[in-house]
């Protein structure tokens, strides 16, 4: 499914959206508001060079690629999106946990692997924190730390399988997508505030639909979004010094 995107010319799939955003320079394409008061932004180069240097390490460590099973076993986060990006690029299936499965990922990427310990599936343990240099708790054995990992792979990907269209792309409890459906409609342009109370498959590819519309996302947590509703003040503030718009996803 090809789309238009305000940056120039269709967004046929994830591979073509991180080509945009990589080229896209310093302008912010994602801002993240978390817990304890944290704001992280990302530029669109600086976003695809987060998701370049995961695909590396899924490639070089996993042999990721098409019918590869990827549990996200994480919550709405700036790194959950880098996490999916990188997966999608591939063309291996996210899998959030809701989604029935009879048999154990082939990589459970995780803020908690104490969670996974002993299924058989390959572990990254994910610290959330902005400034996390390794993960802060106890590693399984062979469990890979991605805040001491990531950093160490290229900034441009290396040899990536081709992604089959026909694949599912994300697997939900309410089904699958495949990789041909991934990219929605894209959004209008502009920049918009996405609440982290949704659900986390229509928070990606709210994001998605963000991106490829030429968009600027500000993803906010669960609690975060939470304290922005109850406090209007505090909500028109962040709104006009993001000149964002509320909500998208609720």
């Amino acid at each position: 499914m090809q789309i238009a995107s305000r940056g120039g010319g269709p967004v046929p799939d994830v591979a073509a959206l991180l080509a945009r955003l990589a080229a896209d320079g310093g302008r912010p394409r994602l801002t993240w508001y978390g817990d304890d008061g944290e704001r992280v932004e990302l530029s669109g180069a600086v976003l695809a060079n987060w998701v370049s240097k995961t695909v590396n390490l899924l490639v070089e460590e996993f042999d990721a690629a098409p019918g590869t099973r990827l549990t996200l076993d994480l919550p709405v986060h700036w790194r959950t999106a880098v996490w999916a990006l990188a997966a999608w690029r591939t063309g291996a299936t996210v899998v959030l946990p809701d989604a029935p499965s009879p048999d154990a990922p082939d990589v459970a990427v995780t803020d908690d692997p104490g969670r996974w310990a002993g299924t058989g599936a390959d572990l990254v343990a994910v610290s959330l924190p902005a400034l996390a240099r390794r993960y802060d708790g106890e590693l399984p054995p062979g469990a890979i730390d991605a805040a001491a990992a990531v950093m160490t792979y290229g900034d441009v990907i290396g040899w990536v399988p081709e992604v089959d269209p026909d694949e599912d792309a994300l697997a939900t409890a309410a089904g699958a997508v495949g990789h041909a459906e991934l990219l929605p409609a894209p959004a209008d342009g502009a920049r918009v505030l996405v609440d982290g109370r949704g659900d986390l498959a229509e928070v990606l590819r709210t994001l998605l639909g963000v991106w490829a519309g030429g968009g600027s996302a500000v993803l906010t947590s669960a609690a975060t979004a939470a304290e922005l509703e109850r406090d209007e003040g505090r909500r028109t503030r962040l709104l006009s010094s993001e000149q964002a718009t509320w909500p998208t996803v609720g």
